[in-house]
């Protein structure tokens, strides 16, 4: 039987595959058999308060003190995510270079692993390198 979660108090019907038959002797592929399941989620299940989400980012709106510099990071921000979306998208068509970052990758995460993760020394060397770098960005120097 294939599980399904059901989302919301509508019932679906989700189709579960029951038996699959073959034919002996035969060269016919197997067929499988089709029923429907109605499915109904619990009334407690994935409930959004949407007032109470509405209300917490109008407060949260109405606190911001630079409301033209959060609009401006903001559509930068969904341009920067399309933009790299676009750049990435027309790379993966290209047929040798996703195969090329692959390798890249690997070798990357190879080298990661034995530089910082397979001695002790190294891996406390990495986590001093990240309260440093922590407290860089707080601003706590």
């Amino acid at each position: 039987m294939i599980a399904c979660k059901a989302v919301s108090n509508q019932a679906r019907a989700v189709p579960v595959v029951a038996s699959i038959n073959r034919v002996a002797g035969s060269s016919r592929l197997p067929m499988a058999v089709v029923r429907r399941q109605t499915v109904r989620a619990s009334a407690g299940e994935n409930e959004l308060d949407t007032d109470a989400i509405i209300s917490d980012l109008s407060e949260k709106w109405e606190a911001v003190e630079n409301k033209p510099a959060v609009v401006i990071y903001t559509v930068g921000a969904i341009s920067g995510v399309w933009l790299a979306n676009t750049v990435v998208g027309a790379i993966n068509s290209l047929p040798l270079l996703p195969k090329v970052f692959e390798l890249v990758g690997l070798g990357y995460a190879a080298w990661f692993t034995y530089r910082y993760l397979l001695f002790k020394d190294n891996r406390e060397e990495l986590l001093d390198d990240i309260e440093a770098l922590k407290k860089k960005i707080a601003g706590d120097a």
